[in-house]
């Protein structure tokens, strides 16, 4: 040992020309490193002098450490021989050293311990894998299911850098847990199965990409490994985990097992509480209850129909994947759907190799009990396993008592469903009855009743028809949601045969159990079209007086529509035949009380128009009258002052004022005048030819650079109209037009038929290429008095719009600012016309 007593500083300059890691601890905490330690930890200077040396040791090994650290400090011997350690680094890996510890006196007294450090070679990858999957065989310990140890497993094997899937032999092929698609060399796997050893696969590599690894345990499954490691001087490791996950998988369903034969006690006891609960179980339950305690793979139920017969397939659990559609279910459990004698039995040789047949080698054997009710056989209870996993003795007793427990089940069930049916049949009437009563629109009203009927009645549809007194028709006015739209548009004559109008002539109901086999009495057309099997149709009547026919079906099959059933119809018929007759009267008195108010709306506005008209007379009267002598007395003083200059600008302004005050009263006059359009049968051609040619004249003159066009559907019919009213209009609309253009442009005029509002009506489009209204100003154009010229009377278009009212036409407008305006008039082509 060197007799020299050391300094930190002296320290740092002893071991930084060290090539290898080297560091010295002072009182346990690191108090110089060189750089190739800093290299190997990857971190900086910083972080490591002044740390505790336990910051670098693997958690494992500290607490030995530390409590070698003291011993040395207490004055044990240093070992002449190295250590090995692993060494935490950046990154989260470790590096394995080669320690060889050295004790330096320091001054002051103190020792210093240097540690001289040699990094070993980087493990065999070997290695490294085999401990990650040794780590995770330990954690296999700890999962107590199979899908946990699956789930484990492949998680250990991807922690080892591979990539792992589980594929289960289901007696017929390999199958993948993970439900992604097989890999395409699947067969490898069923040869590494067959032979017990890992099988390589990888053909279009030099080296092998993947392997498959038999897993050991009652269940067959193959353990598909891929990863860059996987090779055959590492099957050794791979095959050792495919044993330990096997291991563990069998080692779980041995706890399942366990836990199961538990289970089977309690159901058994929670089966026989069953029929006490306050709700039922359903027939799936209590089927899926006792397959799984009989550790079948399915189970059905036959029962007897209740009008009597063969037994038939009522329900059925697990046969979902096995069978293609209800006749094969039929077919393949028809075979143990009766015992031959005794309470039950088992299946035959025959049996089970039929059975094998219809499910694709998926069932192979089977155990049947009666269900008896009385002393008469009421059905029976079956449970299917597969091939190889016979019924004893045992479980026919077990199927036998729990069948007792059924029929009991069965009886509850029947006797709450009947209770259920009652209280389900009165919420009907009741929603039917309050919302009916809400409702007072005979539409609204019908459409929910002939949902309600389906609910109530359980059938497929159901059909209104109200009646037509005046045409002797029945008119489809309603149905169940499927057929609405189509319904709609039935009309059966009274004389008719169908069933609708036999019920609609005898006020009685009619039944027709069994469509196919009744051979006539009802629609042929439209019972193909609905696909019927029964039909029940019942009147619809209100004080002795018909209103209509309900039609209710089944589509399902042929039924026997019972008195009870027949009864509850009726009295919601009779309901609905009393909302509809309310509903109608309201609608009569709500017609009623509209038209009234459009008369008095009308009188109302005749009588605003009678006053304005004569407070009009009056102001004309009282207005041209000076007007005139204004007229002559600017006439005169041009006469005889033969004015220039400012003269002359002054008497124009005060003709033009004049003048426009003259037409503001004409105008006024021509809106509030009475007037009764003489409807004649004119060309519509002409008239438009004329009115734009006077438009063009009063919209300034041919010096305005505007051009009209006008274009009339050929073959139009001569329209009945006031020729000079409907000229005022167009004129009006035209000038409008002519005049929103100033600097020039298009006026399009457009005449053409078209249907609106449900009849045939002329429609004429003036279009013209100005700026446009504001959107905020458009629904006033065709006020009195509104106008946004400088020089207008705002009445213009108000008596547009009151000429078009008066022809029963309608006036309507669209702008779209900086691309124009478009007036659209509707005239109607069928008015009667009218003479002076």
């Amino acid at each position: 040992m060197s007799t020299k007593r050391y300094s930190e500083a002296d320290l740092r300059v002893l071991i930084e020309p060290y090539g290898n890691p080297v560091l010295a601890v002072v009182d346990g905490r690191v108090s110089a490193v060189n750089d190739a330690w800093l290299a190997m930890l990857g971190l900086p200077r910083e972080q490591v002098e002044g740390r505790p040396l336990m910051d670098f040791v693997q958690p494992e090994e500290r607490s030995r450490l530390s409590e070698r650290y003291r011993l040395l400090e207490a004055g044990a011997p240093l070992e002449a021989r190295t250590q090995t350690y692993q060494v935490p680094c950046a990154g989260g890996v470790s590096r394995e050293v080669s320690l060889f510890a050295t004790r330096l006196p320091m001054e002051g007294g103190a020792g210093a311990l240097l540690l001289n450090c040699l990094l070993m070679g980087n493990r065999p990858p070997e290695m490294a894998v085999a401990e990650c999957l040794v780590e995770t065989s330990a954690e296999l310990v700890t999962a107590h299911s199979e899908d946990a140890v699956r789930r484990v497993a492949l998680k250990g094997l991807r922690d080892a850098g591979f990539r792992g899937r589980l594929l289960r032999w289901d007696g017929e092929r390999l199958l993948a847990h993970d439900g992604e698609p097989l890999p395409e060399d699947v067969r490898l796997g069923m040869e590494s199965l067959a032979d017990g050893r890992p099988v390589f696969g990888g053909a279009d590599r030099a080296a092998p990409s993947h392997v498959y690894l038999p897993v050991g345990g009652p269940q067959a499954e193959v353990l598909w490994v891929e990863g860059p490691w996987v090779a055959p001087r590492h099957g050794s490791v791979l095959t050792l985990f495919a044993k330990v996950v096997g291991a563990a998988l069998t080692d779980a369903r041995v706890q399942a097992d366990g836990a199961r034969s538990r289970w089977e006690v309690e159901a058994v006891a929670q089966v026989a509480r069953f029929v006490a609960q306050p709700v039922p179980p359903s027939l799936e339950d209590f089927l899926a209850r006792v397959s799984d305690l009989l550790q079948g793979r399915a189970a059905a139920l036959h029962l007897s129909p209740p009008q009597g017969g063969a037994l038939a397939l009522a329900t059925h659990v697990g046969l979902a994947d096995l069978v293609r559609d209800s006749a094969h279910a039929e077919q393949l459990t028809r075979l143990l759907a009766v015992a031959d004698e005794g309470e039950g039995g088992l299946s035959t040789d025959d049996q089970g190799a039929t059975l094998g047949g219809l499910s694709g080698g998926r069932l192979g054997c089977g155990a049947v009990a009666r269900l008896t009710r009385g002393g008469e056989v009421c059905g029976s209870l079956q449970v299917l396993r597969a091939a190889g996993q016979p019924f004893d003795i045992r479980d026919v007793r077990l199927l036998g008592t729990l069948a007792e427990l059924l029929v009991t089940l069965l009886e509850q069930r029947r006797l709450r469903a009947e209770s259920s049916r009652q209280l389900a049949e009165t919420r009907l009437l009741l929603d039917l009855a309050r919302t009916t009563s809400g409702v007072l629109e005979t539409s609204s009203i019908l459409d929910v009743a002939s949902d309600f009927l389906v609910h109530l009645l359980d059938v497929s549809n159901c059909y209104i028809m109200l009646y037509d007194e005046s045409a002797k028709l029945l008119r489809g006015a309603a149905a169940s949601t499927v057929h609405r739209d189509f319904f709609r548009t039935v009309v059966l004559p009274l004389h008719g045969d169908s069933l609708a109008t036999r019920v609609a002539r005898e006020r009685r109901p009619i039944a027709i159990d069994d469509v196919a086999a009744a051979g006539g009495g009802f629609d042929s057309q439209l019972a193909h079209r609905f696909g019927e099997k029964a039909l029940l149709a019942l009147p619809l009547t209100s004080r002795e007086e018909l209103i209509g026919v309900v039609v209710v079906d089944d589509t399902r099959r042929p039924r026997s529509f019972g008195p009870e059933l027949v009864e509850l119809a009726e009295a919601t018929c009779g309901q609905l035949a009393l909302s509809i007759a309310n509903a109608r009267l309201y609608e009569s008195l709500w017609a009623s009380y509209a038209e009234l108010a459009a008369t008095r709306a009308e009188m109302v506005k005749r009588e605003r128009l009678a006053a304005l008209g004569e407070l009009s007379a009056i102001v004309a009267h009282e207005v041209r009258n000076p007007l005139g002598v204004i007229f002559n007395a600017v006439a005169s003083l041009r006469r005889l002052l033969d004015p220039g200059g400012d003269a002359a600008m002054l008497l124009d302004i005060l003709g033009e004022e004049s003048d426009r005050l003259n037409r503001i009263v004409g105008d006024l006059l021509d809106y509030t005048r009475p007037r009764d359009p003489v409807l004649q049968h004119e060309d519509l051609g002409r008239v438009l030819q004329d009115s734009l040619e006077a438009a063009r004249v009063q919209g300034g003159g041919p010096e305005r650079p505007v051009h009209i066009k006008s274009d009339v559907e050929p073959g139009l019919p001569p329209v009945p109209m006031d020729r000079r009213l409907i000229r005022q209009a167009l004129v009006n609309v035209a000038v409008n037009a002519i005049q929103s253009m100033p600097q020039g442009g298009l006026v399009q005029v457009r005449a053409r038929r078209e249907a609106h509002a449900g009849r045939e009506q002329l429609r004429i489009d003036v279009a013209d290429q100005g700026p446009g209204i504001p959107a905020e100003l458009l629904h006033r154009v065709f006020e009195p008095f509104f106008t946004t010229k400088a020089q207008g009377t705002g009445l213009g278009l108000a008596v547009v719009k009151r000429i078009l009212e008066e022809h029963r036409g309608e006036i309507a407008v669209e702008s779209t600012p900086g691309r124009g305006t478009t007036f659209t008039f509707r005239l109607p082509l069928s008015q009667p016309p009218s003479f002076p």
